[in-house]
């Protein structure tokens, strides 16, 4: 120990034995040479961690965590780290906070209030005189951002530490590029961001969670991952999901041919507004196009579904199409989309079917294809994602569509989430990638995690749990009738474990943000985008 300083001293040699030169979870400490023995925790993180005397206030010391969201995980992760007096910064594109939200205010979503608002925001809001809404109630959109995210943005610990209107465009680390790895951990993130009035702002951050979301980053309609030819020059004629049909955009839709393209929820709630609005404007026609044979997945599991408002939505758009409201297509490929001169349809979408091709005539596409997280933004840190889904390896397997339709998402948290780029971690609906079910409340406990990492607290960040609601839905095992899960074996005789369940006894599923049914209609959702047409198996 030097007298003056205090600190261990500097182990004479690299070399030397372990037990001569290690210290606070690191080894060769105070040397060039001190590695964490913990390889999942940098060398400050674990001189932190065990209090180590040779914690030197370094260049990341003072700096902000830097939030990129402030949608319903972003605004979590800064009420966590509020309460661990972690210092913070939140940046939100859109001109208010659950911008995103707000382009789908009309709908409701599936899950109830009790799973829709995070722990430390909850106690960070009670204080001020809210209360949480009815628990068993199904918000809107707006009702989530006007009655829960607004009123916490606005707390004491949080007002003031939210920029809006104000887009992050790159992460990367200050002075570095991403091929720089000497010094590297110890160089702080910069975050670069344009304000409302087009200045540019390089933010430097101690640490960045991005929770940005993917909405606005849409699948394109064509087939194998790419835009359809043409699909870009009849963009004037393509909307996004979740158009509100039955209020702000009536006058788009009313009287005219729409062509709806997806499976997932987004697509069962425009088309049953769609059904609903053609009720009373004469002329309105609906068209629903699937890639796949079978839209079983999409009908749910009905009464069997632990999230009644869910197993609704496909009960009633099961009727919708048996009743002809709704003109189903299944196989269909799109291959190429076509403006018109023609006054009966302004566009003409073509796709190949196994009967040959055929053309979807309509006035306006509506793509409810799901979305991809924007990367680009991200060139410039060491980011490791699965080659299939675009989320955290560590994270992928625990929810690739490919195997995680129904079932159980296990509890994960910051060591699922890290990246090589210490500090930097994807969040929320972006953390998943691709794949098309999020999990809002896993989205909370994702940030609790992470917040109390990044402030040392290694226990509770490794503690990580879910409560999650019940469901007797499984969409893994397909059919190519559009029968309930279990309906079939039920419809042969066999019985079915765990009340009509196709994977046996019910187990929780993970709640999703859910984009709803139109708030009119009632009806709310659990898948939020799904893939265009989403592809059965060859033996379904």
């Amino acid at each position: 120990m030097n007298d003056e300083t205090g600190r261990p001293e500097p182990a004479a040699s690299p070399d030397a034995p372990a037990s001569a030169s290690s210290c606070c979870g690191v080894s060769a400490c105070c040397t060039d040479a001190e590695q964490a023995v913990d390889p999942g925790a940098t060398v400050q993180q674990a001189k932190t961690a065990a209090g180590c005397g040779c914690v030197e206030q370094g260049p990341l010391d003072g700096l902000p965590v830097v939030v990129i969201g402030a949608g319903p995980v972003g605004l979590a992760a800064a009420a966590h780290l509020a309460e661990r007096d972690q210092d913070f910064l939140v940046i939100e594109a859109g001109g208010e906070v659950g911008a995103a939200i707000s382009e789908w205010g009309h709908v409701r979503l599936f899950s109830p209030w009790r799973y829709d608002t995070d722990a430390a925001a909850r106690r960070l809001l009670e204080p001020t005189g809210w209360r949480l809404p009815d628990p068993e109630a199904l918000p809107t959109g707006a009702e989530l951002v006007r009655d829960y995210l607004a009123p916490l943005a606005k707390v004491p610990a949080l007002a003031g530490r939210i920029r809006t209107g104000t887009r992050v465009v790159a992460v990367t680390r200050q002075g570095v590029d991403v091929t720089r790895t000497v010094g590297r951990e110890e160089r702080p993130l910069l975050v670069r961001a344009v304000g409302p009035d087009g200045a540019v702002d390089d933010i430097a951050a101690r640490a960045v969670i991005d929770a940005s979301g993917t909405w606005g980053r849409g699948n394109p309609l064509g087939h194998s991952g790419l835009p359809a030819p043409g699909e870009d020059q009849a963009a004037a004629h393509i909307t996004g999901p979740l158009p509100d049909v039955l209020g702000r955009d009536r006058s788009r839709f009313a009287g005219r041919r729409t062509l709806v393209i997806g499976m997932g929820h987004s697509a069962a709630n425009t088309l049953l507004a769609l059904a609903e609005l053609a009720k009373n404007e004469p002329g309105t026609r609906v068209t629903w196009a699937v890639r796949g044979a079978s839209v079983a997945r999409l009908y749910g599991g009905g009464d069997a579904d632990g999230l009644p408002a869910r197993g609704a939505l496909g009960t009633r758009l099961k009727a919708a199409v048996n009743n002809g409201e709704i003109d189903l297509v299944r196989g269909f490929t799109i291959t190429g989309v076509a403006t018109t001169d023609d006054e009966a349809a302004a566009v003409q979408v073509n796709g190949q079917t196994p009967d040959g091709p055929r053309v979807l005539a309509a006035d306006i596409v509506v793509a409810a294809t799901g979305f991809r997280p924007d990367l680009d933004m991200l060139r410039e840190v060491r980011v490791e994602l699965d080659p299939a889904t675009e989320a955290p390896v560590r994270l992928a397997p625990l929810i690739d569509p490919n195997f995680h339709s129904c079932g159980t998402v296990p509890p994960h948290g910051e060591r699922d989430l890290a990246h090589p780029e210490p500090g930097f971690y994807l969040a929320g609906m972006k953390s998943y990638g691709r794949a098309p079910t999020f999990l809002m409340a896993t989205g909370y406990e994702q940030v609790r995690s992470i917040a109390a990492a990044l402030a040392g607290d290694r226990e509770a960040a490794d503690t990580v749990h879910l409560d999650l609601p019940e469901t007797g839905v499984c969409s893994t095992s397909l059919v190519t009738d559009d029968l309930l899960p279990g309906a079939a074996n039920q419809s042969a005789g066999q019985s079915v474990p765990g009340g009509g369940s196709c994977c046996g006894p019910t187990a929780p599923e993970p709640v999703s943000i859910g984009i709803g049914a139109p708030a009119g209609l009632g009806f709310a959702t659990g898948r939020v985008h799904g893939h265009s047409g989403e592809a059965e198996h060859s033996d379904a």
